[in-house]
């Protein structure tokens, strides 16, 4: 098969041709239709995140299933599936607590060593080379993953479309539902309107928000985010951000706060926007040891709570998500602001680290 292959930090996306992967036991095989273009790819290519080269990257994706491995019970050659970027081995500790989005054996093997959960890739280059996989290495022609991680696509969804419930969309409702417990009629604010803060304000507004304000620097961006449903938004280069979102929240500051760019400033500008007993909610990822800060003393006196949310459930939020939009609650598709061909990854990865990506890219295989 094709995949888009990097032998270096910062180096180039390339398409070799590598050998076809196998399912082993509890695995599926999927033929790719789309891969996500997420920027946690862009923190693992530039060694920002350790991970090991040379690697497949491409956590979120969407296919039809070509073939299973030994003791897969509920998925089939040729159901459609859409997975998600956490892949849960089921039988760990938090697992069987229901914490699967923390699953042991996928921090252990998968990101730390690019593995699946016998220690083993399921990639290799044409000379035979071990190839490291980000989640599944979805941005080649097949990819191998957990059955766990995948759930069946129902008939009216477009399959291209599907892949950002794998990461984009499963991110935003496991923040969303599972961290902030947000509550019909609170108010929100999303920091950082690229593919997660587009597909935020959407579960926000589905979940029942009364009040949803997008931040971002982009016009673009922002106009994207009133299409997904924001009430306001707030231009980040043109006010002060933290100003603006007081004052359209009456001076009380939003109920909730989603922080997805995962800088600095933006951390404690999120912190800043909270109301009194509010939530902040941090998704955005960092270079390993950036730090962020808090004033301690209103943290205390105004009992805010800083939270972090790591994606969702995949064996109860993706069919969730799937029953949502078909409820016409969310639009994956309306979330989408490019497509690529797998000929075209180096190029739309390079247009992500420009901050030239609006809403959510897709490759399409």
């Amino acid at each position: 098969m094709r995949a888009a292959v990097v032998r270096q930090p910062s180096g180039p996306f390339e398409i070799e041709q590598v050998r076809d992967p196998e399912p082993a036991a509890g695995e599926i095989l999927v033929q790719v239709a789309a891969c996500g273009v997420c920027h946690t790819d862009l923190h693992v290519h530039d060694g920002s995140v350790p991970f090991p080269f040379p690697c497949v990257l491409g956590h979120e994706v969407s296919g039809k299933i070509a073939a299973v491995g030994d003791g897969v019970v509920d998925l089939r050659v040729g159901d459609r599936v859409a997975a998600g970027f956490i892949m849960p081995c089921g039988s760990c500790r938090l697992c069987v607590a229901g914490r699967e989005e923390l699953c042991e054996r996928f921090f252990a093997h998968n990101r730390l060593n690019g593995t699946l959960y016998d220690g083993r890739t399921r990639l290799y280059d044409a000379d035979g080379g071990p190839l490291a996989m980000y989640s599944m290495g979805g941005l080649g022609e097949l990819a191998v993953m957990p059955e766990l991680a995948a759930a069946r696509i129902p008939a009216g969804l477009p399959l291209a479309d599907s892949a950002i419930f794998g990461c984009a969309m499963l991110t935003a409702y496991g923040a969303a539902h599972h961290v902030a417990a947000l509550q019909p009629g609170e108010s929100v604010a999303v920091v950082g309107a690229g593919g997660v803060g587009i597909s935020l304000v959407q579960v926000a507004r589905a979940l029942g928000a009364a009040q949803v304000i997008a931040v971002d620097l982009a016009a673009d961006k922002l106009a994207a985010a009133q299409r997904a449903g924001a009430g306001a938004v707030v231009d980040a280069s043109a006010v002060d951000p933290v100003a603006a979102v007081r004052e359209l929240t009456d001076g009380r500051g939003a109920d909730v706060v989603f922080e997805a760019i995962g800088l600095p400033a933006t951390f404690r500008q999120a912190t800043e926007m909270a109301a009194d007993g509010g939530r902040c909610t941090m998704i955005g990822i960092a270079p390993a040891g950036r730090l962020g800060e808090v004033e301690i003393t209103r943290l205390v006196r105004r009992k805010l709570q800083i939270l972090g949310s790591f994606g969702g459930r995949p064996r109860t939020d993706l069919a969730e998500l799937m029953r949502m939009t078909l409820a016409g609650l969310l639009d994956p598709t309306a979330a989408i602001g490019r497509r690529f061909s797998l000929d075209q990854v180096d190029e739309a990865y390079g247009l992500l680290a420009r901050g030239e990506i609006v809403g959510r890219a897709i490759v399409e295989m």
